[in-house]
C-alpha cells in the first residue's frame, strides 16, 4: 500500500477579512450606477451566509479591476500560481525528507487557469525535478481534484512499489470571478472560494519501508479508494467558458445530490476491507460550502463535530477547490495527539461531473 509521506497547505499572503472582500467584489460585480447595482444586497447577503470569515488572496483586491480580461487574469494565475506552486512542492518534500529529484511522478491539478506548457512543467527546472520525470497535467475535475489526486497515486503506486510521487494543486479562485455577470451562481461564488495551493509526496509500499515510514506516527496508509459519476448531473457543477474567462456553474441542487448518494458511497468504500461507518474515526470533508457540509453530515448520520475540521478550514480561507481537501487533511494530521491510537480516516470530495472521490487512510497518532 502507499503511504502519504507529507501534506503541506500554503496560502498566499494577502489575507482579508469577509466583510473587505465583500465590499470590493461588490464595487467590481455590482457597480454603483450600472444595472447590477440592485444585486448588491443579495452578494452581501450571500457572503455573510457562507460560513466564510477570512479569505486568502493572490492580488490585494484594489488590482482585481486592472487585470482586464481572461489574458490579464490567466497571466496572474501562471505567474503567481507557479511562485505558490513552487512553495508547496518545496515544502512537502522537505516534511517528506526527500529530494526533488527522487520524484518520478507529478500529477498537477487546477481549475483556475490553463497554459501548455503546463504549469507543473514551468516549475519542473526550480524545483529540480529529473529530467526524466513522468508529468500528469489534470485539468475539468475541480474541486474533487485533490482527493482523485491522491487516488490516482495511489493506484500507480500499487503497481511502482519503489516509486516517489508528487502530488500539486493551485487554485487561484479569485482570478475567476466575472465582474460583468450578477447571477446568483456568481454572487455565491465570489464569497465562497479563496486562493491556495497543497502538495502531498506519497511513495510507494518499498519505498516506505525503505524509508521506515512504516513505523511513523501520521504517516497515512491509503487502503482504498472509490470514484462515483453521477449520471445526468453534468449540469450542476462546472465552467461555461468563454471570452471573458471561466462563468461558474452552480447548481442549488448539488447538496440535494450529495445527500441521496454519499452514504452509499461510502459503505461501498468500506465494505470491500470488512468496516463500516462506525469504524471511522476520522473525516476529512471538501469545505464545499455550508449546504454541502450539512448534506453530508445527514447522509452520514454524523456526530456533532465530525466534521469540524472542514467547517473550521472553510471559515479560516474559504473553498480552496482542488487544494481545499489536503488542507483539512494536513490540519487533520497536525492536530493529532501522540498516543491517540489507530485511526481510519474517510477523506472526500465533490467536484463536476458531478462526481464524488473517497479514499480511505489509516495512521496512528
Amino acid at each position: 500500500m502507499s503511504r502519504v509521506a507529507s501534506v503541506v497547505p500554503v496560502l498566499p499572503e494577502h489575507s482579508y477579512p469577509q466583510e473587505q472582500i465583500t465590499e470590493a467584489l461588490a464595487d467590481l460585480v455590482c457597480p454603483p450606477g450600472s444595472p447590477a447595482a440592485s444585486r448588491a444586497p443579495l452578494l452581501r447577503r450571500l457572503h455573510r451566509s457562507g460560513g466564510v470569515q477570512r479569505r486568502h488572496l493572490v492580488r490585494p483586491p484594489q488590482e482585481y479591476a486592472a487585470l482586464g480580461g481572461f489574458t490579464g487574469a490567466n497571466d496572474a494565475w501562471l505567474r503567481d500560481g507557479a511562485a505558490l506552486g513552487l512553495q508547496a512542492a518545496r515544502g512537502a518534500l522537505e516534511q517528506a525528507g526527500l529530494a526533488a529529484d527522487d520524484v518520478d511522478l507529478v500529477l498537477f491539478t487546477t481549475v483556475t487557469g490553463v497554459a501548455a506548457p503546463s504549469l507543473d512543467a514551468r516549475v519542473a527546472g526550480p524545483l529540480g525535478l529529473r529530467p526524466d520525470v513522468k508529468r500528469l497535467p489534470l485539468f475539468g475535475l475541480g474541486c474533487v481534484a485533490g482527493a482523485s489526486g491522491l487516488a490516482r497515486l495511489h493506484d500507480h503506486l500499487v503497481g511502482h512499489p519503489d516509486d516517489v510521487v508528487l502530488l500539486l494543486s493551485v487554485e487561484l479562485c479569485s482570478l475567476t470571478v466575472q465582474r460583468d455577470d450578477p447571477s446568483t451562481a456568481n454572487l455565491v461564488a465570489s464569497g465562497l472560494f479563496g486562493d491556495g495551493a497543497a502538495a502531498a509526496v506519497l511513495v510507494g509500499e518499498r519505498r516506505a519501508a525503505a524509508l521506515g515510514l512504516a513505523d511513523r506516527a501520521r504517516v497515512p496508509r491509503v487502503v482504498a479508494t472509490r470514484s462515483h459519476l453521477y449520471p445526468g448531473t453534468t449540469d450542476l457543477l462546472g465552467w461555461d467558458v468563454g471570452g471573458t474567462g471561466f462563468r461558474i456553474v452552480l447548481s442549488a441542487s448539488l447538496a440535494d445530490v450529495v445527500e441521496a448518494h454519499l452514504a452509499e458511497d461510502v459503505k461501498g468504500l468500506l465494505a470491500p476491507v470488512g468496516l463500516d461507518r462506525d469504524d471511522v474515526t476520522r473525516w476529512v470533508a471538501h469545505p464545499g460550502g455550508p449546504r454541502v457540509l450539512e448534506a453530508a453530515s445527514r447522509a452520514l448520520d454524523l456526530q456533532e463535530g465530525a466534521l469540524a475540521p472542514s467547517w473550521e478550514s472553510l471559515a479560516r480561507v474559504g473553498n480552496l477547490s482542488s487544494a481545499s481537501v489536503l488542507h483539512v487533511l494536513a490540519d487533520v494530521l497536525a492536530a493529532e495527539a501522540p498516543g491517540g491510537g489507530q485511526q481510519r480516516c474517510v477523506l472526500f470530495a465533490l467536484g463536476p461531473g458531478f462526481s464524488a472521490e473517497l479514499v480511505l487512510l489509516e495512521w496512528s497518532s
